[in-house]
């Protein structure tokens, strides 16, 4: 099992859901928790009888919603206390302390700061990171049409006093386009994940956190995926 954090005040409920059902079209069992102070997934993802704390499946992947922690997880599904909870991948998309605390994402096999250039994001980020105790990894996916040298910079010296360690090697530069926000509107009206549609550079980005996520072994794999996917097959 490997868990993966997701953190920062970047809207990224739908980005985390493309990243798992690329997961899910590999073979992978997949737990998305939201943890989010908006619980955006609560209105976006159909479900037949939604309640306070519920896990729904979507598109083959397990989505849990209104969850404090781990635990009330595992009561839930009717697991033991004592025992793991069991998938492949889970992915846990946190914008508050206490929740980073929580879901223990300093833990994570793998966390990504996901944020726009907006001070909102940055900020709410840097309150988020406010949990950690000791120096946690760290990658950034950066939400912009041209994210700069500057920029970048910009984040590493306003993040100077978190306790985080910056993995620039990996840092993804997500050129969000106006028409994948509105493939991303049109596909929550279907009510469907539908990535073929998204412009290349998104596929693409999605693509290297998968293989981030999986190894670099993987790649052939993934690649082949999202041809099939872009086929409609």
């Amino acid at each position: 099992m490997k868990k993966v954090g997701f953190i920062g005040g970047c809207e990224k409920t739908d980005f985390i859901l493309y990243i798992s059902k690329l997961l899910v079209e590999m073979g992978n069992t997949v737990l998305f928790i939201d943890a989010s102070i908006t619980q955006k997934s609560r209105f976006t993802i159909p479900t037949i009888k939604p309640e306070r704390m519920y896990v729904t499946q979507y598109e083959g992947i397990d989505i849990a919603i209104g969850f404090q922690n781990y635990n009330y997880i595992k009561q839930y599904l009717g697991i033991p206390l004592s025992s793991p909870i069991n998938y492949d991948y889970i992915l846990i998309d946190v914008d508050t302390p206490n929740m980073a605390v929580n879901f223990e994402i300093e833990k994570c096999d793998k966390n990504y700061f996901v944020t726009s250039l907006d001070l909102y994001s940055i900020k709410r980020g840097i309150m988020t990171f406010s949990a950690f105790k000791e120096p946690t990894n760290m990658t950034k996916i950066i939400f912009s049409r041209n994210a700069t040298k500057k920029e970048n910079e910009y984040l590493n010296y306003i993040t100077r006093e978190c306790k985080v360690t910056w993995d620039e090697q990996s840092t993804v530069n997500m050129p969000f386009e106006l028409g994948d926000q509105t493939v991303i509107y049109e596909n929550q009206k279907a009510e469907k994940i539908r990535i073929r549609n998204l412009s290349n550079q998104y596929k693409e980005g999605l693509m290297y956190i998968a293989t981030q996520l999986t190894g670099e072994e993987s790649y052939p794999q993934i690649r082949k995926i999202m041809k099939r996917i872009e086929r409609g097959v």
